[in-house]
């Protein structure tokens, strides 16, 4: 298989033997850690085609572009520490013939610990994740990076990549802080910014993923998506509207 698996890594140990597992069948799997303190780096030596590697996070798009440049081939699958390759998946990508003048997306179903989020707008979502880095590479966002795709056709492949974002409510509250605060970093002085504005994102997404969404039917949890959306993106808008007023100063 002429494909690069490239996954990103920090203190995944709950999650990345699983992932590692499924890309068995890989013959390069780059592993770019940046700044493990737990055993993640040692699950990954325990794979013998996995090359790792340890180097800085500066931001989604510039480390995702960097941890690529180490693969042995052109064919680069982003594959973060808590998904799964599923089997339709990898047979599809051994009998593919690949376009280079294509970025190819996937289908994911999401997992909130091993329960399944149906709802939410989390189900069933296509994402762009298999690319030729001699021809495209990652757009340079911190966050909400995406494969740079003018000129190129999209086609979505066969099979699924099982995400296991979430272990715990705490993971929730962590990520909406460190996510919130990359948003504001990234967009302080180019974007506007107000109380209201962070108040109103905020319940807006909270409406629309558990009512619009029908976040309602995955139960609980769908309640803690929800919430958790919420709080993001206030944070997000109230993180940016605060760092604008220190550049005035």
């Amino acid at each position: 298989m002429n494909i690069s698996a490239v996954v990103l890594a920090k203190n995944n140990e709950n999650t990345i033997r699983r992932t590692l597992k499924s890309l068995k069948g890989f013959s390069d799997v780059v592993v770019y850690d940046n700044g493990s303190t737990d055993t993640t780096m040692n699950i990954a030596q325990e794979f013998s085609n996995v090359n790792l590697i340890q180097g800085e996070f500066k931001g989604f798009g510039w480390t995702k572009n960097h941890a690529a440049s180490f693969a042995k081939n052109d064919w680069i699958l982003i594959i973060d520490s808590d998904e799964v390759v599923d089997k339709e998946l990898f047979e599809t990508l051994q009998n593919k013939i690949l376009d280079e003048k294509c970025v190819y997306k996937l289908n994911f179903k999401a997992f909130y610990k091993e329960i399944q989020v149906k709802y939410c707008g989390w189900n069933n979502q296509k994402i762009k994740r298999l690319y030729n880095k001699k021809c495209t590479q990652y757009n340079s966002n911190d966050v909400h990076e995406d494969i740079i795709t003018d000129g190129f056709k999209i086609e979505e492949l066969k099979g699924n990549v099982e995400h296991y974002s979430y272990h715990s409510i705490s993971q929730f509250v962590i990520k909406a802080d460190h996510y919130s605060t990359l948003f504001a970093q990234n967009n302080a002085g180019k974007k506007k910014s107000s109380p209201a504005k962070a108040y109103f994102n905020g319940f807006y997404s909270f409406i629309r993923t558990y009512i619009f969404k029908r976040g309602f039917l995955d139960g609980y949890v769908g309640l803690i998506i929800a919430f958790s959306h919420m709080v993001t993106n206030f944070y997000k808008y109230i993180k940016l509207y605060e760092a604008n007023k220190e550049l005035k100063k």
